[in-house]
């Protein structure tokens, strides 16, 4: 069994110190082991792994605090004109991420870094940081146990990666489905206050750039759909990128990657329910989204069709930076290029599993998604 108790106690041997006026962290742990330890099934490594994973997360937002607490002028970092990607799942936003990523002077989130942001990066040693090689080794060992997983997902240590890292920090986050069923936590995680999380984000970001420019930061995660209101509060600046698929593409393609991803930590998956939840969270996800997009915000979304950016991933770069009015310089688009050409030889497309065992029939699914469909997928 997972403990709460027992995951404070070691973040805390982590050296880091809590902020005792922030403590937002706190409901969401235990909400999540709660429904990990009735939900999910885990088996032995699945409970020692994950209670591993949890204590580093704590450990990491204790240190995030730690610094800020000790160096107050990083919280005079401005983050400005932030772009979030964000949309279903397995829409393309990975490789948008990756791909804008090779700008040098944009800013993303890079994998080791967000794994690690204490100390935070500093741009003479940024590329030669040593936490780099630990996160490659984890990704590695991640690929070696499931191949399958390098089809679905480019994955690289230096790459940008999503938000959720960070918000799992306070324990308000879509990435721990990553481990196994938590149907209780998914519908907590839905009604909860995500104002805390979005402003831990931000001291986060703050962190990150105070040594290490450039600032012009776009971040995404289709985890960020549901929460826009929230976001906002925070980013009143902010731009959006929506990344589009037809819904019945997307279910089974992400449940195919949840799997492969809670494979190793739990023995009992019930596919059909996993599904359900699925297409029940994004259905209302979407629908979130589209009403704040309605309610006087549609003029700060740019949308890309996923066919489109795969036929011709620059063409729509080109049309991104137009819209955010900001230059595309010759040696960002050769890197973008040549990025994009490397991954040629490494695409695959993977197995997805069939439709027909996620017990939802197709048409359902369609009409449920058809105030998606209907005005965003081509």
């Amino acid at each position: 069994m997972l403990s709460s108790a027992d995951i404070v106690a070691a973040a805390l041997k982590g050296g880091g110190h809590p902020n005792s006026s922030d403590m937002s962290w706190r409901e969401g742990l235990d909400c999540l082991v709660d429904a990990f330890n009735r939900e999910a099934a885990l088996n032995a490594f699945g409970e020692q792994h994950l209670s591993a994973v949890l204590a580093d997360k704590l450990t990491s937002r204790f240190a995030i605090d730690d610094w800020h607490a000790r160096h107050p002028e990083i919280a005079e970092q401005q983050i400005d004109r932030p772009v979030f990607g964000l949309g279903l799942p397995r829409t393309g936003s990975t490789a948008l991420g990756v791909i804008l990523g090779q700008d040098p002077g944009r800013r993303v989130l890079r994998t080791w870094e967000a794994r690690q942001p204490c100390p935070p990066p500093e741009a003479a040693t940024q590329y030669m940081d040593a936490r780099i090689a630990t996160a490659q080794a984890e990704l590695d060992a991640l690929l070696a146990a499931d191949p399958s997983l390098g089809a679905m997902i480019p994955m690289s240590a230096d790459a940008a990666t999503e938000c959720l890292i960070l918000t799992s920090m306070d324990f308000r986050s879509k990435e721990f489905a990553a481990f196994g069923r938590i149907d209780s936590y998914n519908a907590w995680l839905l009604d909860c206050d995500m104002g805390p999380t979005y402003r831990f984000h931000k001291r986060a970001l703050q962190l990150l750039q105070w040594r290490c420019p450039p600032n012009r930061w776009f971040l995404r995660t289709p985890a960020h759909t549901p929460f826009l209101p929230a976001l906002d509060e925070v980013y009143p600046d902010a731009r959006f990128v929506m990344t589009h698929r037809e819904a019945s593409k997307v279910i089974p393609s992400n449940m195919t990657f949840v799997l492969a991803l809670t494979r190793a930590f739990t023995d009992e998956r019930d596919l059909k329910a996993m599904a359900r939840h699925m297409v029940d969270f994004w259905e209302q996800a979407l629908r979130r989204l589209v009403a704040f997009r309605d309610d006087g915000n549609d003029h700060r979304f740019f949308d890309i069709d996923f066919a489109d950016f795969q036929n011709d991933p620059l063409h729509e770069i080109e049309r991104l930076y137009e819209w955010l009015g900001e230059p595309l310089t010759d040696e960002a688009e050769q890197r973008m290029r040549a990025w994009w050409a490397a991954q040629a030889t490494e695409r695959q497309s993977a197995a997805k599993i069939d439709f027909a065992e996620l017990g939802i029939p197709l048409e359902e699914l369609r009409s449920r998604f058809a105030f998606y469909n209907d005005r965003y997928v081509r």
